[in-house]
């Protein structure tokens, strides 16, 4: 087996010489680099990177903590990191929470005793426990889809995304609007997407039913019972109804449709997320495309930042959207 000690004889060099060149550390001559790098190409040196992990107090890993793996916004996601860091020579390690906070305390625990260089969260509820374990983070974090305060975070623009779906609807003539959310302990699906709804029908002065309002878990399913329960409880049946997800949409469609109500004649539908499903649903799915890539990409951008050069400011990056307008609305 060839060691550093081997590579520094056959180039004429210190070990400390050799270490520099393989971390690309501390001052080398051109000479010197060269006869490095000839002994390295002619021997097929590979340094094990348990031991540069040692030198470096590197691991060139970065944990990732996601509410729900098994979602195309956390694919979308996690692709964008993983372009990103797979350029810097960094692996991703996953955790997924399956949106239980518990597990959210638990990982930002593990990954940090893993020895990770850096985690980035995919946030959902931000409870003062999770704040408390974030800030006491002695690793560099970056928070994903929520603006964490002191902390560098990659959001998207929830609220005027929900108000300009909301006047979408509202210049189309509707007035009887309803809307499937999420618990608000998730601030920016949860509240600030309702809030957006909320204040833009407030802002044209138009009341909202009870009845029209339902909170659910975040699955088709949920969507489908939702929508059930809107129909079944309202006096006056609505003509719009606004999801705050892909999922809870194409769940809502599916019980209009077996109810015999007919989109968009009917009834309109849109939707948040542009999922690849939302093409091709019958009717294809009006919805918010919030660019899930570049998310993940700009999250990683912030995490090498900090990890490679140390960078101590708290950067707050502010996704843009577009509405994609399809046949449901």
């Amino acid at each position: 087996m060839i060691t550093i000690k081997d590579i520094a004889e056959r180039a004429n060099v210190s070990r400390t010489t050799v270490s520099r060149v393989l971390n690309e550390s501390g001052y080398v001559s051109e000479d010197a680099r060269k006869r490095v790098m000839k002994v390295i190409e002619e021997t097929g040196y590979v340094p094990s990177e348990h031991a540069k992990s040692l030198r470096t107090k590197k691991t060139k890993v970065v944990g990732v903590i996601l509410p729900k793996i098994s979602t195309e916004t956390a694919a979308r996601v996690v692709n964008g990191i993983d372009d990103v860091l797979a350029k810097e020579g960094y692996q991703i390690l996953l955790a997924n929470t399956n949106l239980r906070t518990k597990k959210e305390l638990e990982y930002l625990k593990l990954l940090q005793s893993r020895q990770v260089d850096g985690i980035i969260l995919m946030a959902t509820n931000l409870s003062k426990e999770i704040l408390m374990q974030i800030k006491e983070l002695k690793v560099p974090f970056v928070a994903l889809g929520q603006d964490i305060p002191d902390q560098s975070s990659v959001f998207y623009d929830d609220y005027r995304a929900a108000q300009e779906m909301t006047e979408l609807f509202i210049k189309e003539g509707h007035d009887r609007i309803a809307f499937i959310g999420v618990d608000e302990s998730d601030r920016a699906v949860g509240y600030l997407r309702k809030r957006g709804f909320l204040d833009t029908l407030e802002k044209h002065g138009i009341s909202i039913e009870e009845t029209y309002i339902e909170t659910a878990e975040f699955s088709s399913e949920a969507g489908y019972e939702a929508m059930e329960r809107i129909l079944e409880t309202s006096e006056e049946r609505p003509t719009g109804v606004f999801a705050v997800t892909d999922r809870l949409a194409i769940g809502a469609m599916k019980c209009l449709k077996e109810k015999g109500i007919v989109l968009p004649q009917d009834m309109k539908l849109a939707g948040v997320g542009a999922s690849e499903l939302s093409k091709y649903v019958t009717p294809a799915l009006t919805t918010i495309d919030f660019q899930y890539e570049e998310a993940g990409a700009e999250a990683a951008k912030l995490i090498m930042n900090k990890v490679i050069h140390n960078q101590k400011t708290v950067k707050k990056f502010k996704l843009n959207y577009g509405i994609i307008r399809k046949d449901s609305l």
